[in-house]
């Protein structure tokens, strides 16, 4: 592939709710380009795009997916984004990358949640946006309901730039508005075309449309509106001015209307894209900060600007080992060139540079400006790492990660493979961000994720790709122990004799709770020399140790101060240890007491969940089921967004259960707020089963 102008280029994200079909328009944007020579099928499970095992096995889209091909001079970068809410790693960062989105809507379910959410997140990034309804084939495919759902859930002017011919079994081609003509194609897939008149039985009503798509146009600007007013109307080519200028200010939405599975109605969306969907250049000068500092740099998008690119993905290829797809913002490069990670404060050196179609790649001598590219091996860099000239550096700052909507303890399933587990679950976070490892005293390896499906679909590329099998346990929530009184002199005499030196040390301490969150006090106030200063510290660390190992049900003691006034030691027998086993059991007899008021405390979470208006009372009385606390309600189009807090412990199988209450509708996102104490009776079954645990 040749080395594309800046002006040439067009990076488009393809964004949709889950199996609305932004593979399968990727799919026939690459067929009718040239740049495959079949048209590829997610159902058949053989498409460029979705061309992991796990995509092909679920019939869907889980990570981002890169398609490169050529149409009338240009370069269209193509990035598939899964549409389903588990597998949203790659979407903040891909967004970014891109310059423009292409919204798919399926005409027979409308604007859904994730529809919702992708539109606002490309248009918070001033990414103009194009609207696809596909699916005009499909039994109750209905384009005029889906346009007024898009405009009233959207909250958008939409402008409809085709317009379907018949609809459903019918469903035969489209009318091209802007040049006024009929579009006539078949359902094989083919895309083959003939242009005619518009059949007579539209002809009526699509006059009147087009004479109302032609005001729209006329309003972008008083230039046009005096020539719409002098003239009566307005030419092809005054059209297309306008809704460029209304696109990329985002005034007017474009629609249009086909089937990509059937390969109709492509071919105006494809002009658009290459006429009027903005280039690299388009936009103002790149923005990030200089180095370690918060000082803002900028770099303009031309050649002639020092280079610099964002990591946006990293791919963990079988072959390659890992590759780095990176967006150009300023600059050049060519291949096997030295260059400068600013993030990691790295030097590094670019191979082969790369164009991607799914798995296939292609090698390239070099890319201009704006352009996307992949590189294998860097050693130094990740996902949202800044590469940059040496002697011009730059960073630019990567999206925030997305709390996670759930976490499981991941087990080897053979013994002795831990470690090979946790470092092919490091490897795959890698690659995706909204992924987060860690490893928990309790619990062991903790894997938190978006969803089920997230967990699931990792658990299974660990088995494909390292070949190391594991299986899932809930977690155990992280639950604290404290205090809500004051317990004073609680003495504990530790004294042993069993031939040889003994051991003994005496403490007398009180106990009492700080403030939510003050952490553990220790104040010393042994006065005259009752227990020597040397042995101080090992009365402290007795402490720190019995809190972090639990008293009543093995969770750690927080919020809690301890006051050491007074105790005994021996000349001979006394020593670090004596005073340490002293402390331990003068502490947890203190938080055994009665007067102490022992409780234990649960971590909550903020929840924010979207669902549709008809799900919202059975979503309301399932988070009550939970111990939830509803904190307030919004309407977003068709759609409720529920606030409240729940225990986290209620939320462990949110995600399947909202997914079932709602029909794969409803959406959520919850983020750790703080800690409550746990009511009597949850939290006596907790303290029974560890009495049980202790005793066996």
């Amino acid at each position: 592939m040749k080395k594309y102008a800046t002006t040439d280029i067009r990076n488009v994200a393809l964004i949709s709710h889950g199996h609305h079909g932004t593979t399968s328009l990727g799919e026939a944007f690459l067929f009718n380009t040239g740049a495959v020579t079949r048209l590829a099928s997610v159902d058949d499970g053989n498409s460029n795009l979705d061309f992991q095992q796990e995509e092909q096995e679920r019939k869907s889209s889980i990570s981002a997916a890169i398609g490169t091909c050529e149409y009338k001079g240009k370069k269209f970068n193509l990035i598939d984004l899964p549409g389903l809410a588990d597998f949203v790693g790659d979407v903040d960062g891909s967004l970014r990358a891109a310059d423009a989105a292409i919204l798919v809507v399926s005409a027979v379910d409308g604007v859904e949640v994730r529809t919702d959410r992708l539109f606002a997140a490309a248009r918070q990034l001033n990414k103009p946006v194009a609207i696809f309804i596909n699916k005009m084939d499909r039994d109750r495919a209905d384009f005029d309901g889906t346009v007024a759902d898009i405009g009233r859930s959207l909250e958008v002017t939409p402008v409809a730039l085709t317009l379907p011919i018949g609809a459903e079994s019918s469903f035969r081609g489209v009318i091209d508005v802007v040049e006024n003509v009929a579009i006539y194609q078949p359902l094989d897939g083919s895309g083959t075309a003939e242009r005619g008149d518009v059949p007579p039985e539209l002809a009526d009503g699509f006059s009147g449309q087009r004479e109302a798509f032609v005001e729209e146009i006329a309003g972008t600007s008083e230039e046009l509106m005096e020539q719409y007013f002098e003239d009566g109307g307005l030419g092809a080519s005054d059209l297309r001015k306008g809704l460029a200028a209304g696109f990329r200010s985002g005034s007017l939405t474009p629609v249009f209307a086909g089937s990509a599975t059937c390969n109709v109605g492509i071919g105006p969306l494809l002009d658009f894209v290459a006429e009027v969907f903005p280039s690299p250049s388009d936009s103002g000068p790149v923005v990030g900060v200089r180095p370690g500092t918060e000082d803002a740099a900028s770099f303009q998008k031309n050649d002639d600007a020092p280079f610099s690119a964002y990591v946006f993905k990293t791919i963990a290829d079988k072959y390659t080992g890992q590759l780095s797809v990176l967006r150009v913002y300023s600059g050049h490069i060519d291949s096997d060139t030295p260059v400068h990670n600013a993030t990691q404060n790295h030097a590094e050196r670019l191979g082969t540079l790369m164009s991607l179609r799914g798995k296939d790649m292609t090698p390239l001598e070099g890319v201009s400006c704006g352009d996307i590219v992949a590189v294998a091996k860097l050693k130094h860099t990740h996902t949202g790492d800044t590469l940059c000239d040496q002697g011009a550096q730059i960073v630019y700052p990567a999206p925030a990660r997305r709390p996670s909507a759930i976490t499981f303890a991941i087990h080897a399933d053979k013994s002795g493979e831990e470690d090979k587990v946790y470092q092919g679950l490091n490897r795959l976070a890698e690659t995706d961000p909204s992924l987060k490892l860690r490893r928990d005293q309790t619990s062991g390896t903790l894997l938190s994720g978006m969803g089920t499906l997230h967990i699931d679909a990792t658990l299974k590329k660990l088995s494909r790709k390292f070949g190391v099998e594991a299986h899932t346990a809930p977690p155990k929530i992280a639950y604290r122990e404290t205090i809500k009184g004051t317990v004073a002199d609680e003495r504990y005499r530790h004294k042993k004799q069993s031939g040889g030196k003994g051991q003994f040390a005496e403490v007398i301490i009180d106990i009492s709770p700080t403030s939510r969150g003050e952490g553990f006090v220790f104040d010393d106030a042994i006065v005259g020399g009752t227990i020597p200063r040397q042995f101080i510290p090992a009365v402290e660390k007795g402490i720190i140790e019995t809190m972090a190992d639990g008293v009543i049900a093995g969770y750690p003691v927080v919020d809690i101060k301890v006051r050491l006034h007074d105790g005994k030691f021996h000349d001979v027998d006394s020593s670090e240890m004596a005073f340490k086993i002293a402390a331990r059991m003068a502490f947890k007899a203190a938080i055994r007491n009665s007067k102490a008021r022992a409780v234990m405390l649960e971590p909550i979470v903020d929840v924010e969940v979207t669902v549709p208006e008809e799900n919202m009372g059975d979503v309301m009385g399932d988070i009550s089921s939970r111990r939830g606390h509803p904190m307030g309600m919004e309407s977003r189009g068709k759609y409720q967004c529920i606030r409240a807090q729940v225990p986290h412990a209620e939320m462990l199988r949110y995600s399947p259960d909202l997914r079932s209450m709602t029909g794969g509708r409803g959406d959520f996102v919850a983020e750790y707020s703080h800690y409550e104490e746990v009511p009597r009776e949850v939290a006596e079954k907790i303290i029974a089963q560890f009495k049980d645990k202790d005793d066996e």
